[in-house]
């Protein structure tokens, strides 16, 4: 890997508790509920609750991969490069490509909905106008961008605000549910079990999209170059992010379950939040649930600003796409290149989106094209932690179960979901999914055939620790001192 070495990112900008904020806003649990229950109840009916609870348990699998990982290589690339430095740099490269392509799709399906709530507060047929509800979506957008460009404190304060009511909201509704007597259904608890999937196909189609509902937490990766203590912050918040979202995720799908029926679930594809909000506490609820959704689809706009930003300053700076991306702002330490080109690409992508359809029909495609692109680069994390601890897995339970037999388990799911999928998922899913992956090999190849030190990785060993250091002068020497000891522990 290159130890390209420019002006760095903002060292020490984030601690504990600010970089679990943004795991869970990653994650943006009031949204993923509001626009993907209904695509996921599509797919497995009263079987909800089931994926999410299969899925968790491989996702902290690979919370535990980018945690020992982070412990490693602090790196905002993330699984860019630990991937590449341990099994191979195009799937390295392949596994950045992953997150920046599902990223860029997600701002778009992400753009859509914080338009369309921000209208329905006050109008909910406005909400139904795709074409308004782009409009309203964009200006959010920008806004989110300008707060990124602003620095890692900034985007952080503004997170506290947005998560923290809708949390507050989320926990308000999680009491009143359970208070609720009006149902269309008991519960059942074989909601939890396996036999209301369709088969092990169904079974795979609900868990690549219970892998959206979780997706974003691993933010915390991406920041672990402006984090204090990040060895140990960026995976502990990680996995403490996971934990919150799950519980808040089961918490709601077995609401819709009781509480709503089919009928109201399938006409409320884009909006169930409000539907079960307005059935536990009418008048009232439904605008509450409303606006929580808002600031959650808000808040992880910016999460994913995040990744897909830094993950392509590392690839800027390894040179393994264009430089320029790796430049960082003189005054905000950000990376403001890969900033605008982002914001550009996405806005033209949303402007776009208007074409295909209703705001249902985006989100549920661009759904299930972004599960397929989260399972390959979740699962060559997993993989790759296993390789770098390959060494000391043997040492003890401990290193064995959590830093090898987990993460290798939550890997091979998310490759078996991802082959299950295929055949389950419409052609326009599919398309995006492989398609986007597949425009990842022409900067690939480009930028090997042109030397760049990425493809000559030093290779990432857990029986040594090599840190770069970064120093933030333009006009640094070209290439960084690296420091070689011991982790911690394991």
């Amino acid at each position: 890997m290159s130890n390209f070495r420019g002006r760095g990112l903002q060292a020490n900008a984030l601690g504990t508790f600010d970089t679990v904020v943004m795991a869970v806003a990653g994650s943006a649990p009031a949204y993923s509920l509001a626009a993907t229950t209904a695509v996921l109840v599509g797919t497995v009916g009263l079987a909800s609750p089931a994926a999410l609870l299969y899925c968790a348990i491989p996702m902290l699998g690979i919370a535990l991969a980018f945690s020992y990982l982070g412990r490693i290589d602090v790196n905002a690339g993330a699984s860019y490069s630990w991937v590449g430095r341990t099994l191979h740099p195009f799937l390295g490269f392949i596994s950045g490509w992953a997150l920046v392509i599902s990223a860029t799709i997600f701002m778009v399906a992400g753009s859509l909905p914080a338009g369309s709530m921000t209208l329905a507060l006050f109008d909910e047929q406005l909400a139904e106008n795709t074409a308004l509800s782009t409009v309203v979506g964009a200006a959010w957008f920008v806004a989110m961008l300008l707060v990124v460009l602003g620095g890692a404190r900034l985007t952080v304060r503004a997170q506290l605000v947005m998560s923290g009511v809708e949390l507050a909201i989320l926990a308000l509704f999680a009491v009143l549910a359970v208070l609720h007597t009006g149902s269309a259904r008991a519960f059942d608890w074989s909601w939890l079990g396996f036999s209301h999937f369709d088969g092990v196909s169904g079974f795979a189609s609900g868990a690549l999209i219970a892998a959206f509902y979780y997706w974003g937490w691993d933010v915390t990766s991406n920041l672990s170059e402006e984090t204090r203590n990040s060895r140990r912050t960026t995976g502990l918040a990680g996995l403490i992010g996971i934990g919150i979202v799950f519980l808040l995720f089961e918490a709601f799908t077995i609401a819709v379950n009781v509480i709503l029926s089919s009928r109201q679930i399938e006409e409320n594809n884009a909006n169930v939040l409000a539907v079960l909000g307005e059935e536990v506490w009418p008048g009232w609820g439904g605008k509450l649930l409303i606006v929580a959704v808002m600031l959650s689809t808000i808040a992880t706009l910016e999460t994913t600003l995040i990744q897909v930003t830094r993950s392509l300053f590392a690839m800027g700076r390894d040179r393994t796409m264009p430089s320029a991306l790796g430049r960082v702002h003189p005054r905000w330490n950000t990376p403001w290149v890969a900033i605008v080109v982002v914001g550009t690409v996405a806005l033209v992508m949303l402007i776009a989106s208007n074409a295909l359809g209703s705001v249902g029909d985006i989100l549920s495609d661009a759904i299930s094209a972004i599960g397929l692109q989260i399972a390959v680069y979740y699962g060559l994390a997993g993989l790759a932690v296993v390789v770098a601890y390959r060494r000391m897995l043997l040492k003890s339970v401990a290193n064995f179960v959590f830093g090898g037999l987990w993460p290798l388990f939550g890997a091979l799911f998310m490759f078996w979901v991802f082959v299950e999928s295929l055949s389950e998922l419409s052609t326009a899913s599919v398309t995006i999914g492989i398609g986007g992956l597949a425009v990842g090999l022409i900067p690939m190849l480009w930028y090997w055939r042109q030397g760049s030190d990425y493809y000559r990785p030093a290779k990432l060993d857990a029986t040594r620790t090599v840190e770069t250091d970064y120093v933030p002068d333009d006009h640094a020497d070209a290439h960084a001192p690296v420091h070689e000891g011991l982790p911690t522990d394991f």
